[in-house]
């Protein structure tokens, strides 16, 4: 195992595509890499009914991720084992299986655990809004923060293997002047999405507040072929699909720059 190492923590397979050319340019370095998702995606939309359908969703979208992991050349997967939420505000969300139900000793034990485990000098997770809001992603940075603290103390979780400090802990974010140009450039394209019912001056982060900008153009290409093994959600053709593809071609959502804030 490499001295080096990197953890991101998640809610949801294809979550990971916010750093992916962040994983591929730490890789090529010399940086051992490792992802955690609290949940399996269980309901999210699905491109195709014949690719998944709502009883198997989960099965198909980890097995998805797998691939997508294969691309990116992370070796390290944990699951969590909990249910996707859902968006806010949806039947879901009472479901006491979803992640949002879950006993926070409980999940910050099993992040603990993995952290000491695999003992990663940085991680990387959701900022405090959760990218757009999303239950499942702001329950995640919530609980990657105390984990982050947890795992430092010896006294919290003994059971669990020796302390560990992670020495960095950063939140990925995009700047909230990209996600005014995304809503915009959806608008003008007459794309149906739900971030047309979202507020674009309340989502991301100020430009101040961000205090790391990695550089990943080289690995747009290699981006774009991870994020397509999840085929339930993007299958050729999909409107999704196609949002995507313009979405990332126009660099709407700044895929010529990982950005993340400390």
């Amino acid at each position: 195992m490499s001295t080096k190492r990197l953890l991101g923590i998640f809610a949801h397979p294809d979550d990971e595509g916010l750093i992916g050319g962040a994983l591929l340019h730490y890789n090529t370095l010399g940086v051992e890499t490792g992802l955690v998702y609290a949940t399996r995606g269980e309901v999210g939309e699905i491109s195709d009914p014949i690719l998944a359908t709502p009883e198997n969703l989960g099965q198909v979208r980890e097995q998805e991720m797998r691939a997508a992991a294969d691309v990116l050349n992370v070796r390290h997967l944990w699951f969590l084992g909990y249910r996707d939420s859902g968006m806010a505000g949806t039947p879901t969300n009472e479901d006491p299986r979803a992640f949002i139900k879950a006993r926070l000793a409980e999940v910050i034990g099993k992040l603990v655990a993995i952290i000491r485990e695999f003992r990663p000098q940085v991680i990387i997770t959701f900022d405090e809004t959760g990218g757009y809001g999303h239950p499942d992603h702001t329950a995640i940075y919530r609980y990657t923060t105390i984990a982050f603290h947890a795992a430092a103390d010896a006294i919290q979780y003994p059971e669990l293997g020796p302390a560990h400090a992670v020495s960095k802990l950063y939140y990925v974010s995009f700047a909230r002047r990209q996600f005014q140009m995304m809503t915009e450039w959806l608008q003008e394209q007459e794309y149906e999405s739900f971030f047309k019912d979202l507020d674009p001056n309340t989502l991301g982060l100020p430009d101040d507040q961000i205090s790391v900008v990695l550089d990943v153009e080289q690995w747009q290409s290699t981006k774009h072929h991870a994020s397509h093994a999840a085929e339930s959600k993007y299958s050729p053709g999909t409107s999704a699909s196609r949002a995507a593809t313009e979405i990332s071609r126009h660099r709407v959502l700044s895929v010529s720059h990982h950005t993340c804030w400390l």
